[in-house]
């Protein structure tokens, strides 16, 4: 294979390659595989071609225009990911890890362009939780909403997932509304700069919302400030380095870190030899430590077992690890490849010592080890290490040191309270799991723990055959944890996406808050001057278009009619005395599903027309009793719309129901989907529509 060279996308060019170069070597065979650029870019040029370019052109577009983008892109990825396979190899990774990092990353972009579709307006704003209530006569009105920040994202990425590192930021990063430049690690920086190739090449994303950096970025850091924001992940010594730059204090630029983690996965007490979740321990166990030859940032380093069971334990550990094959990434009967580096290795190496002075040996010889297709004294090559530390609580290198490769550490507990306090010795953690069938054990563990750890993975025999696995960062789930770890948060579906944002506490009246939230609040102008709002399609509808039913009188044969026809026989809606007893009826009432059916005879339009179904309805509230004889009529308003697909978008109603005083006696959301009357322009042939 040819040398790959690197070198920075900048302002919407691709630099030329200086003759100043760092060469990349190959962890297998020990040759080049990739010349990187040495001189730094013009960062003050790209710092302000994000903010000016990529910033201004991503907010002009909706959340869910920037949705659709993503989906369309990760479309993209997925038909070009064989070429990002066909280098996976030279990183020393298998076809097996090149999945979690190819196929990973595009199907974190795939996540997250269906929760920005799904869980996000079709606007500009975010509203974040619900209006509150800051006055008698609800005249006067808080709202929190998200805005994007008006600066660039500067991701700082690690070398072990150079596809999955990138995306995993990118993605929240582009929906929130934010231009980035990329920074991968040099040792792998080859495959994430055919990733973003391939990003460039789909031709998806505006100008200057990504760039990319070969080679040193440290001066970037000069150029940022209060609108701008660093995602980093790497050793906990960088992140300290970089956050703590003048620069970044001074400019209070927002830092996101996810950095060192001595992960535990404890044994539950319960797991006895022979069960289901030995078993799962066992089998979780040995792929969290082979996995990407242990180069996980979520990697088990610390298993934490009944004292009991050490022995077996150990000896079933070692049994699975001893007859795993390492060698070439590329054969296919290797299921453990090499490490990224040679450095990476004598990095490695120099921590099992400092392990081995507290901890024994009791699997694989770093010095002897049979490798296929590979040569050791030039390769990158380890095989899997088993420590076993009997006294854990005399220890602290094995909780204070991370061999970030295939290793980890076996250690007893005596009682509960121990296996808490082990695990939470690591003084911070990306996440610890804990296998067990007992639920008695897992609350106990979640209350000891989770103050220490950002995610806890619990599995057992009913879970086993869905669960995703001790290391498996998920999209929808926060990534990231306190203390070593880094205290920063990626991830968790929107709430990543709020990272890049600026929360807002807005106040005023419902008419304000209306016009900046696109959403219809109480209190805020009616239009009633139309005809019936279900006659009309989704684009002719406006925000706040209402109707106001003629009343309709609730009889008492109403009442019983419907409780024999449904079988609901509540006493409060069939015996006086009962229901008079009861603290928040006067007798007999009607049902909350009988108003809710009278309320739709009153407002649905029962001619055909742009109104293709009722989807649901949430946020219900009885609020007042409905007795015999009580008049009722309905306000129906236009609170959001959405638009969904080319062909129909989401109506959101706001229905309220009163009496004949004008009390409310419920009140809830509705939704429909209605055509439009023609398709939208914007969605004509783009790749974008669903």
């Amino acid at each position: 294979m040819a040398i790959i060279s690197v070198t920075s996308f900048v302002c919407g060019e691709w630099l030329a390659m200086p003759e100043r170069r760092r060469a990349v070597f190959s962890p297998v065979s020990g040759s080049i595989i990739a010349d990187v650029a040495v001189p730094s870019p013009d960062f003050a040029g790209m710092v302000e071609f994000a903010r000016n370019r990529g910033g201004p052109a991503l907010r002009e577009m909706t959340f869910h225009d920037r949705a659709k983008m993503l989906k369309a892109l990760a479309i993209h990825l997925n038909e070009q990911k064989e070429r990002l396979y066909a280098l996976n190899p030279l990183t020393g990774a298998t076809r097996k890890d090149g999945w979690i990092d190819i196929d990973g990353g595009i199907g974190t972009v795939f996540v997250f362009a269906s929760k920005g579709r799904r869980e996000m307006p079709d606007s500009h704003v975010y509203l974040d939780g619900d209006v509150e209530v800051l006055s008698r006569n609800r005249t006067f009105l808080g709202q929190h909403i998200a805005l994007p920040l008006e600066g660039v994202a500067v991701h700082i990425n690690a070398f072990n997932f150079p596809v999955w590192g990138m995306l995993e930021k990118l993605a929240p990063t582009i929906l929130a509304g934010m231009p980035a430049i990329v920074k991968p690690a040099t040792s792998s920086c080859y495959l994430a700069q055919e990733c973003f190739r391939i990003i460039l090449e789909s031709g998806l994303l505006p100008d200057g919302s990504v760039q990319f950096v070969a080679g040193n970025a440290e001066p970037v850091f000069e150029h940022l400030g209060i609108q701008d924001l660093v995602s980093f992940t790497g050793s906990a010594a960088t992140a300290g380095r970089i956050h703590s730059k003048p620069s970044i204090l001074a400019g209070a630029t927002r830092f996101i870190a996810e950095q060192d983690s001595l992960n535990a996965s404890v044994l539950g007490p319960d797991a006895e030899p022979g069960t289901p979740e030995f078993a799962i321990f066992i089998s979780e166990a040995t792929r969290e430590i082979t996995t990407k030859a242990g180069q996980k940032c979520t990697a088990i380093r610390r298993l934490i077992v009944p004292e009991r069971h050490m022995g077996t334990v150990v000896d079933a550990l070692a049994s699975e690890l001893s007859k795993l094959p390492v060698g070439d990434p590329q054969r296919k009967d290797v299921k453990m490849g090499s490490l990224v580096s040679v450095e990476q290795k004598a990095d490695v190496v120099e921590k099992i010592g400092k392990i081995g002075t507290e901890a024994d040996l009791v699997c694989g010889n770093p010095d002897a080890f049979e490798l296929l297709g590979a040569d050791p004294s030039v390769g990158a090559f380890l095989p899997p290490l088993l420590f076993r530390c009997n006294d854990p609580f005399s220890a602290s290198q094995v909780h204070e040191v991370e061999a970030f490769g295939p290793v980890s550490v076996v250690m007893p507990y005596r009682g509960v309270s121990e296996a808490a306090e082990l695990a939470n010795r690591g003084k911070g953690s990306l996440v610890a799991s804990v296998i067990t069938a007992d639920p008695g054990f897992a609350r106990h563990m979640t209350l000891a723990t989770g103050a220490w750890h950002g995610r806890l993975y619990f599995n057992d025999r009913t879970s086993r055959e869905e669960a995703t696995g001790h290391g498996s960062p998920l999209p929808h789930m926060v990534h990231g944890g306190p203390g070593r770890a880094g205290g920063g948060e990626e991830l968790g579906g929107i709430r990543g996406v709020l990272k890049y944002m600026q929360r807002v506490a807005v106040q005023g009246s419902p008419r304000i808050l209306t016009a900046i939230g696109s959403q219809w609040i109480p209190g805020a102008e009616e239009i009633v001057e139309r005809d019936h709002p279900f006659k009309r399609n989704f684009d002719e509808l406006l925000i706040g278009e209402t109707i106001r039913t003629p009343k309709r009188t609730v009889t008492l044969a109403d009442i019983e009619h419907f409780a024999e026809f449904t079988g609901d026989r509540f006493y409060a809606h069939m015996d006086e005395e009962a229901a008079k007893r009861n603290p928040f009826f006067p007798g007999r009432v009607a049902h909350g599903y009988l108003l809710l059916s009278f309320a739709a005879g009153l407002f649905v339009e029962p001619e055909e027309g742009p109104v293709l179904a009722n989807t649901g309805l949430t946020l219900l509230e009885f609020q007042r009793p409905v007795i015999a004889g009580d008049e009722i009529s309905v306000r129906l308003t236009v609170k959001r719309k959405t638009r969904r697909t080319a062909d129909y978008g989401e109506i959101r109603w706001n229905v309220t129901i009163f009496n004949q005083n004008e009390e409310q006696v419920a009140e809830y959301e509705l939704r429909t989907m209605n055509a439009y009357a023609a398709r939208p322009a914007e969605d004509q042939d783009t790749p974008f529509a669903e």
